[in-house]
């Protein structure tokens, strides 16, 4: 795992706050984060979010994995337009059927072109990685991009659009569903 660092390039933005019961920053995966072909369930984690900025339009949020070694890293999560009166997504709303996340929410695929959380599977040998759990405060109520396109579409807009962003960072490395 090296320094890097997805949002460090992109324009400075305030941050606010972003608990979860299920992940902590800095601090391994558990199981269930992880996704089946790793030994865990694919069930996206609980997070919490307040202090955002007054001007809040929506919420999106994305999970993304910089450490995988692709060259262009791994997009696990992505789900945008949640209406700004949600400040918290429940254990397994990245699930397509759980009818955890709000009405008008949108889920992309990921990078195994499924609209769907998917859990952490660092190939052995690459070691730590590091999930980016972010949430967006959007200054817009929705955001019209098309709901086949790539969660990096996704982040091109909440680049110009994201009035604030809330971080935490856990992580996992290959085996760690036995810790």
């Amino acid at each position: 795992m090296d320094d890097y660092n997805p949002y460090a390039r992109l324009a400075a933005m305030p941050s606010f706050t972003l608990t979860s019961t299920d992940v902590a920053d800095g601090q391994p995966l558990p199981a269930a984060q992880f996704g089946t072909s790793a030994g865990g369930s694919n069930v996206s984690p609980q997070l919490s979010w307040s202090g955002f900025p007054a001007d809040t339009k929506s919420f999106a949020v994305t999970v993304y994995d910089p450490d995988a070694p692709t060259g262009s890293g791994f997009w696990h999560w992505a789900v945008f337009n949640i209406p700004v009166d949600v400040t918290s997504l429940a254990t397994g709303a990245g699930a397509p059927d759980s009818g955890l996340l709000p009405a008008g929410a949108v889920t992309l695929p990921n990078e195994l072109r499924l609209a769907r959380f998917d859990g952490a599977a660092p190939p052995e040998g690459t070691g730590v990685h590091r999930y980016f759990t972010v949430v967006h405060a959007v200054g817009v109520a929705s955001l019209d991009i098309d709901s086949e396109s790539t969660p990096a579409i996704l982040g091109f807009n909440l680049n110009f659009t994201s009035l604030a962003r809330a971080i935490i960072v856990p992580t996992g490395e290959f085996g760690g569903t036995a810790a």
